[in-house]
């Protein structure tokens, strides 16, 4: 699954540490997120979203297969 959680964290000149801290998770989940090593829990997509003020749609995009 693509995200835009670090161009969105860019946006808001926030740090992993700092959107972490609003969201109610590690630095290391933001970053594994980030990485495509995570996919986050659709309570935790939808805070990021909230938080950014977008769609969870925009956010994470899911990569259709053939």
């Amino acid at each position: 699954m693509k995200n835009l959680i670090k161009v969105e964290r860019a946006r808001h000149n926030l740090t992993q540490g700092d959107l972490a801290t609003k969201v109610g998770v590690s630095r290391q989940t933001i970053y594994a997120i980030e990485n495509n090593k995570f996919n986050p829990s659709v309570t935790l997509a939808i805070k990021m979203a909230r938080f950014f003020n977008v769609t969870v749609e925009y956010l994470f995009d899911i990569e259709e297969e053939d």
